[in-house]
């Protein structure tokens, strides 16, 4: 090949090479700036699966609240998803009250819509009842609210949880219906830390080292007794994703739920 053929031929190829090694280097960067991914390995949680996960995991459902939301000046729908708890009644038979997040409610302003828990019964049918709100903290530092089902959920149709006697020390399970592309698939499985830790408490709120993501909000967080037995002993509020989860202990509202039971 000519020189000056091979030089237009270099300077071509160069000019070609250029973008893609920039594009090249650019992501190599980018890695580097990011955090690191969750992967299987280094995220606690459990996927529950029957027969492998405690049973009384199931007293954790989905719930879908309709609302409306001010977004540029102009209202529009929104459907909230979160997760809230089946609790058990005075008598332990019929159950037909749940605990979530105020925040999950925040929006909800028509009546005339449906919120819908969804629960799912000991042959894993998904059941779907209607609940109307009873009581809340009314804001984000209160962050629980009660409901209760139009219809109870019958016995040996799903596990409801006691609440809790004492404030929660021992270590804690954290489940609920995470949004997160990896283990909670994004809300399709319900998702649990199996064994984490109070790291602070004050007097309306504990923070804990439990993995949750949005979606987990209003879920429960469990206290398990040596001999075994779950007690509800807060409700999911917020948290980053990573190791730091907010809950409201149910002490907080303890003697109006009981009201209600």
């Amino acid at each position: 090949m000519p020189i000056r053929y091979l030089q237009t031929f270099q300077r071509s190829c160069t000019a070609r090479a250029l973008p893609l090694v920039a594009a090249i280097a650019t992501a190599m960067v980018a890695a580097l700036l990011l955090p690191p991914a969750a992967t299987a390995d280094s995220d606690p949680r459990r996927r529950f699966s029957a027969g492998e996960s405690p049973d009384w995991l199931r007293a954790v459902g989905r719930l879908v609240v309709p609302g409306i939301k001010l977004e540029d000046g102009r209202r529009r729908h929104h459907i909230e998803r979160c997760s809230a708890t089946l609790v058990q009644s005075h008598s332990g038979r019929r159950a037909d009250t749940i605990v979530t997040a105020w925040h999950c409610l925040e929006y909800y302003e028509d009546l005339s819509r449906r919120i819908v828990f969804q629960l799912t019964d000991n042959s894993g049918q998904v059941l779907e009842f209607e609940a109307r709100q009873l009581a809340d903290g009314g804001n984000i530092e209160a962050d629980w609210a009660i409901l209760r089902l139009q219809r109870a959920v019958l016995p040996g149709t799903a596990p409801a949880l006691a609440i809790a006697d004492t404030v929660a020390s021992a270590p804690l399970l954290m489940a609920g219906y995470s949004r997160d592309a990896g283990i909670g698939m994004a809300g399709q499985q319900l998702s649990y830390d199996p064994a984490c830790a109070v790291t602070h408490q004050d007097k309306t709120f504990s923070d804990s080292d439990c993995r949750a993501y949005k979606g987990a909000s209003g879920g429960a967080v469990i206290q398990v007794g040596s001999d075994g037995s779950p007690a509800l002993t807060g409700v999911i509020s917020q948290g980053d994703g990573e190791g730091l989860s907010r809950y409201i202990p149910i002490g907080i509202f303890k003697r109006t739920l009981l009201g209600y039971l």
